[in-house]
Formats: C-alpha cells, sequence, structure tokens
C-alpha cells in the first residue's frame, strides 16, 4: 500500500505546544533546528539533545497560533515536558500536552485529496499550506501530514474515507523508511546524537543559528570528528518486526554494533531504519538480535551525506 493512494490516523504521536511571546526565543536556544526558518509556509525535523548531545526526543515543528507545535513519539511527550519546563521558568512560554486538542493523518500519494480541501500544498519537503482549520506539511516527496482540531476531525475523516483507502500505520512508516527519516522512540531515548540518524542530512539541525543544549557535541562531531556510527535502510526476511532499540551483531565484533530505529513490513518481508558502525554496514555480514539471528541486506537511502552542503543551514 506504501506506493498506492491511502490514508491513515498518525495514531503513535503526539503534540507538544510552546505558546507565549518568548516561545520562539526559548526554543532557539534548546532545539537543533533553527526556529527563524519556520514560517506560515515552512515547517521543519528537530531533535532536543541532552548537554552530552544525546537526542531525548526528535520531532517535526510548525508554526500555530501564539507559538508552535511539535510532534513526537507520543511515549517522550511526559519526559520531554518536564525537562523543558525547567528551563522555561524565566521565559514567557508556556508547554503544554495538546495531543487530545489536535488529531493528525498521514497522506500518500493523495495531492488531489489536499486540493479538494482547498489546500495547495507545493511539492517541496517541509512545506506547509493552509486553510482556516487545516494544516497540511509536506514530509517527503508524495507524503503529507494533515493537521486538524480534534473538534473538526470527525468531519475530515469522513471527507478522507469518501475518496482514498484508509491504511494503517505500517504501510504509512514503510514510506517514512524510504524516505529515510529516523525517529526518537521511546526504547531509543537518549541513545543517539543527531548525526547518528542522518537528522542534519533532512534538514533537521542548524549550524549557523548559535548556542543550545548539546550544540557544542554536535558541532564537534560535524566539523571536527569522524561518526562511527550512523543510520542505515536495511531489509530483513522475517515474520517478526523488531521493536526500536533491538541490537545488531556482526561476527567480526564481540559486542552489537548497532541499533533498530524503525520498522515496518512489506508484504513478506520487512524493511527498516537502523544506526550502525559504518565499517560494518558494508560487509553483508548484519543480524537481528543476536549473531545468530537473522540476516538483513542493505538498501539504498534517498539521499548523500554531504558535510559541505549540511554546515550551509
Amino acid at each position: 500500500m506504501a506506493d498506492s493512494a491511502f490514508f491513515c490516523p498518525l495514531s503513535h504521536e503526539g503534540v507538544l505546544a510552546v505558546r507565549g511571546a518568548d516561545a520562539a526565543k526559548f526554543l532557539q536556544g534548546q532545539l537543533t533546528c533553527n526556529l527563524n526558518y519556520l514560517s506560515d509556509t515552512g515547517a521543519s525535523l528537530g531533535a532536543r539533545c541532552t548537554q552530552k548531545g544525546r537526542m531525548q526526543s526528535s520531532f517535526r515543528i510548525v508554526l500555530q497560533g501564539d507559538g508552535v507545535l511539535l510532534a513526537m513519539a507520543s511515549e517522550l511527550l511526559d519526559p520531554q515536558l518536564a525537562d523543558l519546563k525547567k528551563y522555561a521558568v524565566f521565559s514567557k512560554s508556556k508547554l503544554t500536552d495538546e495531543s487530545a486538542a489536535w488529531v493528525r493523518f498521514g497522506l500518500a500519494n493523495a495531492d488531489r485529496v489536499l486540493t479538494s480541501l482547498g489546500l495547495e500544498l507545493p511539492a517541496e519537503t517541509d512545506s506547509v499550506a493552509r486553510t482556516d482549520e487545516l494544516i497540511a506539511i509536506r514530509v517527503s516527496p508524495g507524503r503529507a501530514e494533515l493537521w486538524v482540531p480534534a473538534a473538526h476531525a470527525q468531519t475530515l475523516h469522513e471527507q478522507l474515507t469518501a475518496q482514498l483507502s484508509e491504511g494503517d500505520l505500517d504501510a504509512w512508516l514503510l514510506g517514512q523508511i524510504r524516505a529515510g527519516i529516523g525517529q526518537v522512540m521511546a526504547q531509543t531515548r537518549e541513545l543517539f546524537i543527531p548525526q547518528m540518524l542522518n537528522l542534519q542530512a533532512v534538514g533537521g539541525v542548524s549550524f549557523k543559528k548559535g548556542c543550545y543544549t548539546g550544540q557544542e557535541i554536535v558541532a564537534r562531531m560535524q566539523y571536527l570528528g569522524k561518526l562511527k556510527r550512523r543510520l542505515y535502510r536495511l531489509s530483513l526476511n522475517d515474520t517478526m518486526l523488531p521493536e526500536p532499540g533491538t541490537p545488531l551483531f556482526s561476527p567480526n565484533h564481540n559486542s552489537a554494533i548497532g541499533e533498530v530505529v524503525i520498522a515496518a513490513r512489506t508484504g513478506s518481508t520487512i524493511e527498516l531504519l537502523a544506526v550502525l558502525q559504518a565499517d560494518c554496514a558494508e560487509s553483508g555480514d548484519v543480524h537481528l538480535g543476536t549473531l545468530e539471528g537473522p540476516g538483513l541486506q542493505l538498501l539504498d537511502l534517498p539521499y548523500q551525506l554531504d558535510r559541505d552542503r549540511e554546515i550551509q543551514r
């Protein structure tokens, strides 16, 4: 279904809201993305890091009303709110969980449906289109998120059902995997630095914005370090869907060489994103769970890592 037109509820994520006169200023010193790049027509990926550069969360962020909304894995909302609130004490900003206030749908290959709803969404990734009630965000080629206040969600669901097949979350996540967009989940919280998820390659890290929590570690890795682990796309002939954080192994190493980031089924196989040691990824001898576990095959990502281009953001 990943290649056909469908929609599905994005039930695996919640919405964190930061509102108030200082919302953007406050977050500029907390997040990897540049809040100055957000606009009514532009969203962004981003992350919140610890002082050691480890990601507490990753998210998609968009302007709304008197602040911003961040969509992230639901299990990360409470710990992320608790952490950010510690730094917002002297800021004119209010942080709340607005998950119940919003319903979000993923749409694949359905631009005609967006048009019927009055949304002319550009093809460029991270572009945004709006009506009085709806927010549409281009998340990758052919894929869009559609946000609606909860009070209007049932009407929108009926409109979508009249024009599209309703798919499952697995089909949506398969599109995310093929777009090479990693995501922090509860099992991988504070495990990765942004470059391990290739976040800098998909516009989620700004190297020109100045200081933010964890910035020194992230910048040093980009300019001076050699990244030993990064995101790869792989396939697996198995029936059991691996959980985020499942370790990966190679015969040439005595310990785990990486972890599963997200996974989804496609027919009789599974595709996944995983953080792997670079020297093992090309070996063709990577196994899930244990050294004796099922083998994985390396697949292409839709982008190349380009340090010079990445640091211009």
